[in-house]
């Protein structure tokens, strides 16, 4: 099936090209559902969310001491002044001191009207009934104005925002109880291929456990994703096409490891050609050169390769931005940071590479970055060391001890 939005793809794209493609045809998804706040955590506004109140709804004591009015008072010399009562947080002083009165207050508690300043009891000596203060004395301090964090109606956060946990407590703040979000996105996952084998069985000779389908679903951990774990598919064009044809008809998104490269049985190209669309097949990537981009109906199709560290690669790099973006949400760009290498890296030009390495901060502030082990593609183990992408670029030939290259952290919450 042929479509202007999924041109014929001849030549290797690079990432960002493929990035592009991936945000430039995908529309995003309209549904939405309101939940309670404390579900919200991860989902994707659908609207932007209001204050319901000001904060803090009153003036209060940034710290404990006493509050009293500084009119006819100096600061530069000692004075007291009667103790007439207590405003605790969630139980203010009623009424209003009179001059020469002061109200002992603790840290979030309501300010007296009439009150302007507020003195740390650290500058104070109390007596029965009775406080002097200690020059010097600042006036008209530690107190928070009503609102001061924001006010009713203000526009507290923007949709299509994703929810983090400061998000979380702000609304809480505010009185929002739930908020409308984008509804989750159905998810489908499967593996391919013969040699596959179930945790749990003896291996056969020439058999290896699917750990793709393990790493995909801690991958796609999201609260914004209704994940179905479909299992193995053989390496059969025809299972296979039954299988994506089935699955399309009831998900968002599916995604398939293994099959996707050039050899005998591989299907992945061959069987989404014939019941869906291909935007494209090959990308000018290390690990993940065979990743396939389509779609089956109204279901989005990523086909990722067979080795587990370029499954990794290409999530991250490509699939984890296009849910995302079919979710509706706002792109979050890579963190970058460049980096010392302290590992020679051999690479050879044509292709950009992502190297899993060791990344460092030394107490001067200066990034290093080490080679995590090997590079081949089948290796978890030192995909499981690493804790960043070193980026070389397509031109790249190769990194000695001491040059600058850059790298992107795997997992830092801006």
């Amino acid at each position: 099936m042929n479509d202007i939005c999924f041109p014929p793809q001849n030549t290797l794209l690079t990432a960002e090209q493929a990035l592009s493609r991936i945000r430039q045809t995908i529309q995003p998804i309209s549904g939405s559902e309101t939940v309670a706040l404390s579900l919200a955590l991860g989902r994707t506004l659908a609207e932007d969310v209001f204050a319901a109140i000001d904060m803090p709804p009153q003036r209060n004591a940034a710290m404990d001491g006493y509050a009293f009015a500084a009119a006819g008072l100096s600061g530069n010399a000692d004075f007291s002044l009667r103790m007439v009562g207590t405003s605790w947080a969630g139980k203010p002083f009623v009424g209003t001191p009179d001059q020469g009165e002061c109200v002992r207050i603790f840290t979030g508690a309501v300010v007296p009207d009439g009150a302007d300043s507020v003195v740390a009891q650290e500058q104070t000596h109390a007596g029965a009934d009775c406080v002097r203060f200690s020059a010097p004395c600042l006036f008209h301090k530690n107190i928070r104005p009503a609102g001061s964090d924001f006010k009713a109606e203000e526009k507290l956060l923007h949709a299509p925002r994703k929810l983090n946990p400061r998000d979380i407590g702000l609304l809480a703040a505010a009185g929002v109880a739930a908020v409308k979000v984008k509804r989750r996105l159905r998810i489908g996952f499967f593996s391919t291929g013969d040699e596959l084998a179930p945790l749990g069985s003896e291996l056969d000779i020439g058999q290896i456990y699917d750990s793709n389908r393990y790493l995909l679903a801690a991958l796609l951990a999201d609260p914004s994703f209704e994940i179905n774990d479909l299992g193995v598919v053989k390496d059969d064009p025809q299972a296979l096409e039954a299988m994506l044809v089935s699955a399309a008809a009831h998900h968002d998104a599916l995604l398939s490891t293994g099959g996707a490269s050039v050899g005998e049985a591989d299907y992945i190209k061959q069987v989404l050609e014939k019941c869906g669309q291909i935007n494209f097949w090959k990308l000018a990537i290390k690990p993940g050169k065979p990743l396939a981009f389509g779609k089956i109906g109204g279901c989005w199709f990523f086909g990722l390769p067979g080795n587990p560290v370029a499954v990794l690669v290409t999530y991250h790099k490509f699939v984890k931005p296009g849910l995302d973006h079919l979710l509706g949400a706002l792109p979050r760009p890579t963190l970058e940071l460049r980096a010392r290498s302290e590992s020679e890296l051999r690479k050879v030009p044509g292709r950009c590479e992502y190297q899993r390495g060791i990344l460092k901060q030394g107490e001067n502030g200066e990034f290093t970055v080490t080679a995590a082990g090997p590079q081949d593609s089948h290796q978890l183990k030192v995909a499981s060391m690493a804790n960043c992408f070193i980026v070389l670029d397509t031109d790249c030939a190769g990194v000695s001890r001491g040059d600058w290259v850059l790298v992107e952290p795997f997992s830092i919450d801006l």
